[in-house]
């Protein structure tokens, strides 16, 4: 299956984090990294009293259910760190299932396609990057989708 996932981090060495993050992910037996997007550098939304953050998007082929992809997901980020006390707030890690093949989930634990993706440019743009042809359920092609969120700026790290 592909799945796509969305990686960021604003704390600590931000360019290496994402670097030994994607090399976990793809050292997981059932994850193979099919494409990997440029790092970018983006404002923080939501809670804007932070550094800035650099987002990745990378396409795995995995055989991995959802739900174990995302215990190898939430897995990655305890390696780094990742603490959970402020909504939208800093973090070392954070890595999202953002697509999983064109499946649509909805459980307590996982929401896929990944809620608001398609608001955000720290998805879009590096999604765009490796696959801009991709559908997102319910929402429309990526290369469609990117246009909407050309007010937020987005630059390569």
């Amino acid at each position: 299956m592909r799945a796509y996932l969305g990686l960021g981090t604003n704390l600590g060495d931000r360019a290496a984090t994402l670097a030994a993050a994607i090399d976990d992910l793809v050292a997981t037996p059932g994850i193979t990294l099919a494409r990997a997007s440029s790092v970018y550098e983006t404002a923080p939304q939501d809670l804007a009293d932070q550094p800035t953050f650099l987002n990745a998007v990378v396409a795995v082929d995995t055989d991995l259910d959802p739900s174990a992809l995302l215990t190898v997901c939430m897995a990655v980020e305890a390696r780094f760190g990742r603490e959970r006390t402020v909504r939208w707030g800093p973090r070392t890690l954070d890595v999202d299932v953002l697509l999983y093949g064109d499946r649509t989930i909805d459980t307590p634990d996982l929401q896929v396609p990944h809620p608001r993706m398609h608001e955000r440019a720290f998805v879009l743009v590096p999604l765009h990057e490796i696959a801009p042809e991709t559908e997102i359920p319910g929402r429309g092609r990526v290369a469609d989708l990117l246009p909407t969120v050309a007010d937020q700026p987005v630059r390569k790290a």
